[in-house]
């Protein structure tokens, strides 16, 4: 197998059959599951012919994209089997890894894992970077041609309607319909597409983009009433910069439908001779992908399931939870304090920074929450998952493992959590670089909040998480003496958090649970008394 960018000795269309990833710990042959026992679920045409697992087949289309397609020789998304070799290059002392585990650009890498969950991906880079034709590719691997997702892409720029966008009522129906639900619609054929490729959706009118975040968040577009169903799709979308530039702002809701953000890194000028063959040649890549790592539409839907069914461990969610819980506590934005959030702040039109300069005593370094003037939504959450999944997935592992999730987190953050640019932790030594690196900034705090859910012993000592498992047992046969004791306990657990005076982000969200426990307690216990 060649090196991305390396000229390739062997044909364009040729993959190689040697194990991606030959250690990898994926399903057993004969190990069952519900769609086995019941005969419901395809299996593909791969396995169908005797052809390679579909995580097999994913990594094989990874590595023809990389020594093909695409030249990224950017293994950013490291993965380590064992110590890598750390190197310090220049003045600043900058550090090079060589990972000792199978490492990916995560430029390929993303837009492929967003194949996989049919998710919505966006790729911001300047122009030539290759953000839409790594777009195509992902279009060409769900068995379109390179001229049918040519033909499907839709192009951003000022002029654009929504009857461009989505389809025109006919006109003979305008003009003889009797009312709105007799008029035809003639969609666009792109609609119905399993992959779809929005460029420069910066550049699209504002009205226009209300209209796509309908078919993009909830997969139906309406017009004179009538009504096409889009079903799951994988979203693309390109954009030249991504900090406001375009001709457009980008709605709030609209960026926030948005799964994984992931950027078009500079081109290594070391590789030209990769590029001048490959001009030479006149050949698109797109126009030779291999039919053996093309998925159909049941490889594609049976891929999708088998995604969602990788396990996800209690101990991997707690320090997700951890982590998640460190960023919405804002001491000093409510009295009552459920409302002490960032969120409190905001939409009292606050800005949360100058609310958090009055809050003093906390190691900046270790408050992450300091860095950031927002916190996370459930939709962020659930995306952090889904692609968890999907890492673990396309690396052939059985279930989620937290170097899975330090893989993906970066770039599902990417633009759901604002930066603090005058935090004081980017004063401190090494910090300064971090307000413009995204992933680095992110997977550092991730990092962060996994050293001190350690040195706390969370995963042996969580009386909160506890408590929670203690209530999820169910209530009914207890008595009005055992509803006491466990509130006793609650009550007890609270001031053993307020003894530590300085209260942080993971632990605001344990009050409020605990302060929810208390009263489904209190609640049960007043029911107890008048039935009894």
């Amino acid at each position: 197998m060649t090196t991305p960018g390396e000229p390739s000795r062997s044909p364009l269309g040729h993959v190689s059959n040697a194990p991606t990833r030959p250690h990898s710990g994926g399903r057993a042959p004969d190990e069952l599951d519900l769609t086995d026992l019941y005969g419901t679920a395809s299996t593909g045409a791969g396995e169908d012919a005797g052809g390679p697992a579909l995580d097999e087949k994913l990594r094989q289309a990874y590595f023809w994209v990389t020594n093909h397609a695409i030249i990224s020789p950017h293994y950013d998304v490291e993965f380590d089997d064992g110590p890598s070799r750390r190197i310090r290059l220049g003045d600043s002392g900058g550090e090079l890894v060589l990972p000792s585990g199978q490492s990916y650009s995560s430029f390929v890498l993303m837009p492929l894992l967003t194949f996989m969950v049919r998710g919505r991906c966006l790729l911001v880079g300047g122009p030539g970077r290759g953000k839409t034709a790594s777009s195509l590719l992902m279009g060409v691997l769900a068995g379109y041609t390179p001229r049918e997702m040519r033909r499907a892409m839709q192009h951003g720029h000022p002029q654009l309607t929504v009857s461009d966008l989505f389809g025109t009522p006919l006109p003979r129906d305008l003009v003889e319909a009797e009312k709105l639900s007799d008029v035809d619609v003639a969609w666009r054929s792109w609609l119905g597409m399993r992959v779809k490729i929005v460029d420069e959706y910066n550049r699209i009118p504002t009205r226009t983009q209300s209209a796509l975040l309908t078919v993009l968040a909830d997969g139906y577009v309406e017009s004179f009433d009538q009504v096409y169903e889009t079903g799951r799709s994988a979203w693309y979308l390109t954009a030249n910069d991504d900090a406001g530039g375009g001709t457009y702002q980008v709605i709030d809701a609209l960026r926030d439908r948005i799964d994984v953000v992931v950027a078009a890194l500079p081109f290594n000028n070391r590789f030209l001779p990769a590029l001048v063959a490959r001009e030479e040649r006149r050949v698109r890549p797109e126009d030779v992908v291999p039919e053996s790592i093309v998925f159909s539409e049941a490889e594609h839907d049976r891929l999708h399931r088998e995604v969602l069914a990788v396990p996800l461990p209690r101990r991997v969610l707690r320090r997700v939870e951890h982590f998640a819980g460190q960023f919405e506590y804002l001491e000093r934005a409510g009295r009552q304090f459920e409302y002490r959030t960032k969120d409190t702040a905001r939409l009292a039109g606050v800005d949360p920074h100058l609310v958090q300069q009055d809050d003093t005593g906390r190691d900046p370094r270790s408050d992450v929450g300091t860095q950031t003037t927002a916190g996370l939504s459930v939709r962020a959450l659930q995306s952090i998952v889904l692609y968890a999944k999907a890492m673990a997935y396309f690396r052939g592992d059985t279930e989620v493992a937290v170097e899975h999730v330090r893989a993906v987190l970066p770039f599902v953050l990417w633009q759901k959590l604002p930066v603090d640019h005058e935090a004081r932790a980017f004063d401190a030594p090494g910090g300064a670089e971090l307000r413009t690196d995204r992933v680095s900034w992110l997977r550092a705090m991730f990092d962060t909040t996994c050293r001190l859910y350690d040195a706390d012993g969370l995963d042996a000592d969580d009386p909160v998480g506890a408590a929670l498992d203690l209530f999820d047992r169910g209530l009914d046969g207890l008595s009005a003496s055992d509803v006491r004791t466990r509130l006793t306990d609650v009550e007890r657990v609270l001031e053993d958090v307020a003894s530590q005076r300085k209260l942080y982000g993971h632990l605001y969200d344990d009050v409020l649970a605990l302060k929810y426990l208390h009263q489904r307690y209190t609640n049960y216990l007043a029911w107890l008394r008048w039935s009894g």
